[in-house]
């Protein structure tokens, strides 16, 4: 028989609260947009899939992002899935005022919006709907395009910190 035993509490304080989301394991992307006055961009480890019909996505981006205003302006964006060799590319896209285009190769999707030339997957979005919430803006968007480019493994953010993934077979 199972026994049970109540969870230590702790007060839910903002430290707290990052901490506990912080043991959920979570993908990074990239968020670009080709703006008025050139290439912009973010991380983003909020991201997910909504819907497969029609084809929607969200992420959440902070009031205090000074990148974000220029995507949101543009009404679209790409989302770059990112693989374990973009840990030094995630962090020059969290740094402010870093020059975060320079020295790298970039392609570009069809609505002009800058990818990684080596990402693992790209999707081509549409902004259809913002809700403000909390600190920041949950985006929902529509995927027009995207295609898969490498089989790498991915980049996995834990515990403040990015790590690799282990191949287990089922049942070890």
């Amino acid at each position: 028989m199972l026994q049970q035993t109540e969870p230590v509490q702790h007060p839910l304080d903002q430290r707290s609260f990052r901490d506990i989301l912080g043991r959920f394991t979570t993908g990074v992307v990239l968020v670009t947009a080709q703006a008025a006055h050139g290439p912009v961009g973010m991380a983003v480890n909020s991201f997910t899939s909504v819907s497969l019909d029609p084809p929607l996505i969200a992420l959440c981006a902070a009031y205090t992002s000074t990148t974000w205003p220029d995507i949101r302006a543009t009404g679209s964006f790409a989302v770059t899935i990112l693989g374990e060799r973009h840990a030094e590319l995630c962090r020059l896209f969290s740094e402010r005022g870093a020059d975060r285009f320079a020295g790298r190769d970039w392609a570009y999707t069809r609505a002009g919006h800058p990818i990684p030339a080596d990402g693992l997957a790209w999707l081509d979005c549409g902004i259809t709907a913002i809700h403000p919430t909390g600190d920041h803006e949950l985006v929902v968007a529509s995927a027009a395009e995207g295609a898969l480019a490498d089989s790498a493994e991915p980049l996995v953010f834990h515990a403040g910190r990015f790590r690799g993934l282990v191949a287990r077979s089922v049942g070890a």
